[in-house]
């Protein structure tokens, strides 16, 4: 067990002017090393592609074992017992990781996102069922605006060890639209109606090229579904435009759009 009061006589005895100057050349020296390696540092991180944040974090963390450093050489020109002192750093360090074991593993789990940039400020991602636009990236969690105006918080921890589906990475999204149909329209005539419906639709982009295809026989009509593509911006837009003018072309090209129908049969009972 670590000893504070037998150490501190110790240190009290063993205290002379030797002691103190070499304690303080120690320190200047250190303090000037310490200078010229963050300033090293700085020139180097510049120089690599890491972000701006991800910099600053390094920087820190470094000039933070720095200064360590420089109080444990300090210490030992003073004739601090430096194994006792670095036995009690070491005891504190493991409590404080083992405490904040959580908060190490999403600080973690942030370098990991702001280094490999799966997503940035702005895209739209969803991962465990939760998506969202991106609004902020922090080393503890990236907070997300989902579509209704909430605000959910994910853990970088989670984040990082789970799927993540970017829908702006791209700069373009996939639309796909399933129409159903009457048996009794002609193949052709309902594929035309949804091209019409397509063409009347703006935002849509022309490459990739739009499709429309005879996907399925259902119990009460034909599948056909309609696949194109829109900028990412312009999305649920053009998603909406374009279900209502498949109903407005089908309608005009008489095309019976089938629903479930509930026959009521009505008997008199016995007078």
């Amino acid at each position: 067990m670590f000893d504070l009061n037998g150490t501190l006589e110790r240190f009290a005895g063993k205290l002379a002017l030797e002691n103190i100057l070499a304690a303080a050349v120690t320190l200047l020296v250190c303090l000037i090393a310490t200078k010229v390696l963050l300033k090293v540092t700085r020139r180097l991180l510049s120089r690599t592609k890491l972000e701006e944040r991800i910099r600053r974090y390094v920087q820190a963390g470094f000039k933070l074992l720095l200064y360590t450093l420089t109080v444990v050489f300090t210490a030992g020109s003073l004739g601090v017992n430096m194994t006792s002192l670095v036995a009690l750093l070491s005891v504190g360090s493991l409590g404080v990781t083992l405490a904040a074991e959580d908060i190490l593993g999403n600080v973690a789990g942030g370098l990991v996102i702001l280094s490999s940039h799966p997503f940035t400020i702005g895209d739209f991602i969803e991962s465990g069922g939760v998506s969202g636009t991106v609004e902020e990236i922090s080393l503890n969690h990236t907070k997300l605006i989902t579509p209704d105006g909430l605000t959910a918080l994910l853990p970088n921890k989670e984040l990082a060890a789970s799927k993540v589906v970017n829908y702006t990475a791209l700069g373009r999204r996939r639309i796909v639209w399933k129409m159903s149909a009457s048996y009794d329209a002609p193949t052709e005539t309902v594929k035309a109606a949804c091209r019409r419906a397509v063409e009347a639709t703006e935002h849509l982009l022309s490459d990739p090229a739009p499709a429309v295809y005879l996907t399925a026989f259902g119990d009460s009509g034909v599948d056909y579904t309609v696949y194109c593509w829109a900028k990412t911006g312009d999305f649920w837009a053009t998603q909406f435009a374009l279900a209502e003018n498949l109903r407005a072309e089908f309608a005009k090209a008489g095309v019976e759009i089938p629903y479930n129908k509930l026959d009521v049969h009505i008997t008199e009972g016995p007078k």
